[in-house]
């Protein structure tokens, strides 16, 4: 019976299986194997008097080679070890980019507000003169805020639509402004404006041209005979300011007026109202 011969291993230099080795019982010493791995020994190079670094030849220093890792010399683990000693270095040289480069990139962009100013009081920036025809009386009370924040600033004013001796409120009217000055607001306004059309009921969607960047106008009727709600709301978005005015009422059989303003109507006057507002928001 032969004896394999040596197999193949990863560790460069010969194991002590090389020599040849006695097998007791089983014949005469089988020769030594030549292992196709090794490396061939270094050559002497004779030291040169006055040569600088002649010691260790022309080359210089050997260069020192790193041990086997635990757990014996096999392949698999000096595979392991290196991919180790790589991920080490990788993440070194992306760790120093990082800090050379300052980091990831940022949004640098710049919030474009169009010279829209926050108002203390927004409801005293709201024209309202379009309603008077239909809705004379004031509001004594209405009910406003502003909230100021670093990535947003946040406007309201809520007020009841009176005709004239009326007691109770005929209809409302709301204003929201926002000045967004962290995220631009551009994406998410259309898709929440352009989503009223795949809602299902009475509303109705529809782009509005030559009003700021973009805008909107949804409305709502779901009024028949002497009961039921009528709603126009319009939208805008102006650089990375977004406005929406709504104007709502319900109609029931204790109302006086039967004939309340039409979808229509109500178009006409918040698009003249909002017009005017804007204009007043930058002052």
């Amino acid at each position: 019976m032969s004896t394999p011969p040596d197999q193949p291993s990863a560790y460069p230099y010969p194991g002590p299986q090389s020599a040849a080795q006695p097998s007791p019982g089983f014949g005469p010493p089988v020769p030594a194997q030549q292992n196709p791995y090794a490396q061939p020994a270094p050559q002497q190079v004779p030291q040169q008097p006055g040569q600088p670094g002649s010691y260790y030849g022309p080359q210089g220093p050997p260069i020192p080679q790193l041990p086997p890792p635990p757990g014996g010399g096999s392949g698999a683990g000096k595979a392991v070890l290196w991919a180790a000693v790589g991920a080490v270095v990788a993440s070194a040289l992306w760790g120093g980019g990082v800090l050379l480069l300052g980091g990831k990139d940022k949004d640098t962009a710049t919030a474009d507000l169009k010279g829209y100013k926050i108002q203390s009081d927004v409801c005293t920036a709201t024209d309202v003169s379009a309603f008077k025809g239909k809705f004379p009386e004031n509001d004594s009370s209405p009910v406003t805020y502003t909230l100021k924040h670093d990535a947003l600033d946040d406007m309201y004013c809520d007020m009841d639509l009176k005709m004239t001796g009326s007691t109770y409120a005929d209809a409302y009217l709301n204003t929201t402004v926002q000045l967004h000055k962290v995220t631009d607001p551009s994406a998410e306004f259309v898709a929440r404006w352009e989503s009223y059309t795949q809602r299902k009921g009475d509303y109705k969607a529809e782009k509005v041209p030559g009003l700021g960047d973009a805008a909107y106008l949804v409305t709502e009727d779901t009024i028949s005979g002497s009961s039921g709600s009528r709603s126009v709301t319009l939208a805008v978005r102006d650089g990375w300011m977004t406005y929406q005015m709504g104007w709502s009422m319900y109609l029931s059989s204790l109302d006086k007026d039967k004939t309340p303003p039409t979808v229509s109507e109500v178009t006409s006057w918040v698009k003249s109202s909002t017009t005017a507002t804007l204009a007043k928001l930058k002052n």
